[in-house]
């Protein structure tokens, strides 16, 4: 029982170093500069670029939970029966953390191998409609992840 108490201290204090950790500012993808977008298409992929550069640079803070999640979870596996009894409602919201972070990663990686940065590159109109799909499509990748991170640091300092 000391030392599951002890693994999750320990486990607690890695999460709070890593959720202090300031995120790093992404550089362009690809080659691409920040430039001052001077048209709606150079806006839109500019657009697009900064919802993927944002939740990029939190996917190895979200590889970082999920490992935490994982080992609270391993656990409260081992204590004994009336502990893991008692511990039931923190394991149903660990495991549904657990779930929020594994979507927010999916789906930054499915955005990632379905984007076409250059689609529609010879035509302006069918462009402009496939950036202004593609910004809606990672800004809710992004909402996904931030939302998963924002549970995570909430979940993870009240009950630990």
């Amino acid at each position: 029982m000391r030392k599951n108490r002890i693994a999750i201290v320990a486990a607690s204090i890695s999460i709070l170093i890593a959720c202090n950790n300031a995120d790093k500012k992404h550089e362009g993808h690809a080659g691409h500069t920040t430039e001052t977008p001077k048209t709606k298409e150079d806006s839109l992929f500019a657009d697009v670029m900064d919802g993927h550069n944002v939740g990029m640079a939190k996917m190895s803070k979200i590889r970082t939970l999920q490992a935490e999640v994982k080992k609270v979870l391993d656990s409260i596996a081992t204590l004994p029966a009336k502990a893991q009894q008692a511990a039931t409602p923190l394991k149903i919201k660990l495991d549904s953390l657990a779930a929020e972070l594994s979507y927010a990663e999916m789906a930054m990686d499915k955005w990632m191998m379905e984007f076409n940065m250059d689609s529609a590159k010879d035509n302006i109109e069918n462009r402009i409609k496939y950036l202004t799909e593609e910004k809606l499509k990672v800004g809710k990748v992004k909402e996904a992840i931030i939302g998963s991170l924002a549970k995570a640091d909430s979940l993870l300092k009240t009950n630990l």
